[in-house]
C-alpha cells in the first residue's frame, strides 16, 4: 500500500497538472523544483509552468487537433487552461498568453493548497525503494546528476534539437511601414505585419544564409524538430522557402500599395499592452549580434530592440514504449510515473495533458481503484497510445492522424469536423463515467 503522499520532480506544465489533480482531492504533494536556485539554458522565470518558446497555446478552432485537445482538457478541469483564459492576449484564432501573469497564476494557485509543499532544490537521484509515489516531470532540458541517474533506469535517452524565437520591444516597431491585421481580415487586428518587396526579401534571404551561427555540440540537422526548424535552416532549402513558409503573404494587402506583399513577417503580442512582440516563425541559432543585424533588415524593424534573443537547445526524452506501461508508469518501478515532454509528447498542451492523465491515475491508485486509460478515440487517449506503443518513437504533437477512426470523407474540412465530434463525444462519455 502506498503512502498518501506524492513527490513530483519538476513544476512545469505537466508537473503542475499532476499536482492540481491530486491537491484538489486532499492528497499531500511535495513539488521539487530547482528554480530559482538553478536555471536551465532556456528558463528565466522563478514561476511554475514557464513558457520557454512561444507564448501561443495554438488554435482554439475545433477544426484543428489543438482545439480539440483544449476542449478535452477543459472537460478534465485543466489548471493550465484555467490560467490561460485569465491571462490571454489577442492572437486571432490562437490562444496566446502573457507569460509572467500566466505562470504566476498557476504558481499562486498550486502553492495555496495546504497539502502542497514546494521544495526548491535540485534532485540528483530518487530512492525508489519506498512506499511513496514519485512523478518525473522534469521536461526536455533534464540535465546534470539527475539526468545521469535517470539514464541508468531508462536505458539511455533519445534526443532532438529545438529552437526559440526572439522577442522585440513594441516601441521599436516602425508603424509607418508595419500594420495590424489578421489573414484575410478575419477577427481583429491581432498581429503586426511587416511587408517585404521581392528585392527586400531576396536581400534578407541572402544575408540570412551568410549569417554566423552558434555551434552546438553534436548538432545534427536530422534531429531538428519539424515544427521548430530554425529560420536559417529553412532558408537553406531554397530561395523561396521562406516566402512559401513562415513568411508567406497569403491573405494580406499592404495598406500603402493595396497589393499583396512578396513576403510578410508577423509579430505576435507577448503582453496585453503590446510592449513586447514575438517574431512568429523566427526560431534561430544565429549568434546574438547576427540576430540583431538580420532582424533589422526586415522593413519596419530597422531599429528593432531585442528583449530576448533566440536560442537553440537539445531536448531529451525517454524511449517510452520500452520503459513505461500504458499508464506512463515505469515497468519495473511501479511507484514511478512520468509526465510531460520527457515521455515523447511535443507541445505545451500535450505535455500538460499527459500530466492530467498521470494525476488522475495516481489518485485512483491511492484510493484503491484500478488504473484506467483514456479512450483511444479521444485526442489525449490517441496521443498517449502513440507514445507508449510506437515502434520508433519521435516527438509527437496532437493531430488527427493519431485518431484511429475510419472515414470515407475526402473533404479535409468535413473529415476534421467528423473526427473532432467523435473525440469530444468520447471524452464527454469518459468524464461522465468518472463521476
Amino acid at each position: 500500500m502506498f503512502l498518501k503522499r506524492v513527490n513530483i520532480v519538476g513544476a512545469g506544465l505537466a508537473g503542475v497538472e499532476v499536482a492540481w489533480k491530486l491537491a484538489k482531492e486532499g492528497i499531500s504533494v511535495r513539488i521539487f523544483e530547482q528554480k530559482p536556485l538553478k536555471f536551465s539554458p532556456v528558463h528565466k522565470s522563478k514561476y511554475f509552468a514557464e513558457l520557454v518558446c512561444s507564448n501561443s497555446l495554438k488554435s482554439e478552432s475545433l477544426e484543428n487537433a489543438e482545439g480539440v485537445l483544449k476542449q478535452e482538457m477543459k472537460m478534465l478541469d485543466s489548471i493550465i487552461l484555467h490560467c490561460a483564459e485569465k491571462h490571454r492576449v489577442p492572437a486571432g484564432k490562437a490562444l496566446a498568453v502573457e507569460r509572467e501573469g500566466f505562470s504566476k497564476c498557476i504558481t499562486d494557485i498550486i502553492s495555496s493548497f495546504p497539502t502542497v509543499e514546494v521544495i526548491n532544490e535540485e534532485v540528483k537521484s530518487i530512492d525508489l525503494d519506498t512506499n511513496e509515489i514519485w512523478v518525473i516531470a522534469t521536461g526536455p532540458t533534464t540535465d546534470g546528476e539527475f539526468a545521469k541517474w535517470l539514464s541508468k533506469i531508462t536505458d539511455g535517452f533519445l534526443n532532438f534539437f529545438d529552437a526559440v524565437a526572439p522577442i522585440i520591444s513594441g516601441e521599436s516597431i516602425n508603424f509607418d511601414v508595419c500594420f495590424f491585421g489578421n489573414r484575410y481580415g478575419e477577427g481583429g487586428g491581432d498581429y503586426v505585419n511587416c511587408p517585404m518587396t521581392k528585392e527586400e526579401y531576396e536581400r534578407f534571404h541572402e544575408e540570412l544564409l551568410k549569417a554566423e551561427k552558434i555551434e552546438m555540440k553534436d548538432f545534427d540537422k536530422s534531429l531538428l524538430f519539424e515544427r521548430c526548424q530554425p529560420i536559417e535552416e529553412i532558408a537553406n532549402t531554397g530561395k523561396k522557402s521562406l516566402a512559401y513558409g513562415p513568411l508567406r503573404p497569403v491573405g494580406f494587402l499592404d495598406p500603402r500599395t493595396g497589393k499583396r506583399p512578396y513576403a510578410i513577417v508577423q509579430l505576435r503580442k507577448e503582453d496585453e499592452a503590446g510592449n513586447m512582440y514575438n517574431i512568429v516563425g523566427f526560431q534561430t541559432r544565429l549568434k546574438w549580434k547576427e540576430q540583431e543585424r538580420i532582424i533589422r533588415l526586415i522593413p519596419g524593424l530597422e531599429n528593432a530592440e531585442i528583449l530576448r534573443y533566440g536560442v537553440m537547445h537539445r531536448n531529451t526524452y525517454i524511449n517510452t514504449p520500452k520503459v513505461l506501461d500504458k499508464y506512463l508508469r515505469h515497468k519495473k518501478y511501479r511507484n514511478l510515473f512520468f509526465a510531460g515532454q520527457i515521455v515523447g509528447v511535443e507541445g505545451y498542451l500535450e505535455s500538460a495533458a499527459s500530466g492530467i492523465y498521470v494525476g488522475l491515475n495516481i489518485n485512483r491508485v491511492l484510493n484503491g481503484k484500478e488504473l484506467i486509460t483514456f479512450p483511444e478515440k479521444t485526442m489525449i487517449g490517441a496521443l498517449i497510445r502513440y507514445v507508449t506503443t510506437a515502434t520508433d518513437l519521435k516527438p509527437m504533437y496532437a493531430n488527427f492522424g493519431l485518431v484511429n477512426v475510419k472515414t470515407e470523407l475526402r473533404n479535409k474540412k468535413e473529415r476534421r469536423k467528423f473526427l473532432s465530434n467523435i473525440c469530444i463525444e468520447e471524452m464527454k462519455k469518459f468524464v461522465d463515467m468518472l463521476k
